[in-house]
């Protein structure tokens, strides 16, 4: 739409998953090892693998609150206690404030976005439409031709980031919107495919995808 919905809940969950996502693919966290006892992507611990500063204010935010609790916690438990969505009053601390605004602000310095105000009603909201649409276009392009002349009809075969894109579009409620602008054929054959890779067993894919356990992790938790 060009700018991200007031009324869309689930962005909020979703940004927090990719900052996840993206500290994994950085190397700074990891999922404890399989073992018997602890099987299930779910249950399994997010630990700290290096705490050296990543250069992005919400990634190294994450970052000190992932080395500072005492005993490690889960994907699913980290995705609640970065939205603020515990009902510990003891994590409270650990919520990551005003992420969709201050990705926002460094998007509108790097000219991608702008700033205006818009009236909602009874009142007025700031928004951050879409300056740069080559930006948005080159990303809307990428999914597309994943799903359709790249397609490679295995997740282990595909660019992590661009699996990962997939997997963070579904659980913000934005995917749909990437295959709008196809022909109906297309649309079709994109949406089914989308559908076939997010139904995949993340269980099963994780234990094939060394280096994406986060991916199919996250996935794991917005699917639950």
């Amino acid at each position: 739409q060009g700018y991200t919905s007031f009324w869309n809940d689930c962005i909020s969950s979703g940004l927090r998953g990719g900052i996840l996502i993206e500290l994994a693919l950085r190397g700074r966290i990891h999922l404890e090892p399989l073992s018997i006892r602890k099987k299930r992507l779910l249950e399994r611990k997010v630990l700290l693998k290096s705490d050296a500063p990543t250069g992005d204010v919400l990634l190294d935010e994450t970052l000190r609150h992932i080395k500072a609790t005492e005993s490690a916690e889960t994907v699913q438990t980290w995705i609640e206690l970065l939205t603020g969505e515990t009902w510990n009053p003891f994590k409270l601390q650990y919520q990551l404030r005003n992420v969709r605004e201050r990705i926002a602000k460094a998007l509108v310095e790097k000219g991608i976005l702008t700033t205006e105000k818009q009236n909602f009603l009874l009142f007025d909201m700031t928004t951050h439409p879409v300056s740069n649409a080559t930006e948005k276009q080159r990303l809307v392009k990428k999914l597309q031709e994943s799903m359709l002349e790249r397609w490679v009809n295995d997740p282990h075969r595909m660019d992590r980031r661009t699996l990962a894109l997939l997997v963070l579009a579904h659980s913000s409620d934005v995917l749909e919107n990437v295959f709008a602008s196809l022909a109906d054929d297309k649309y079709d054959v994109a949406m089914n495919r989308t559908k076939d890779l997010l139904d995949m067993d993340p269980e099963v894919e994780a234990a094939k995808a060394r280096g994406a356990e986060m991916i199919w992790a996250v996935l794991a938790a917005f699917n639950k």
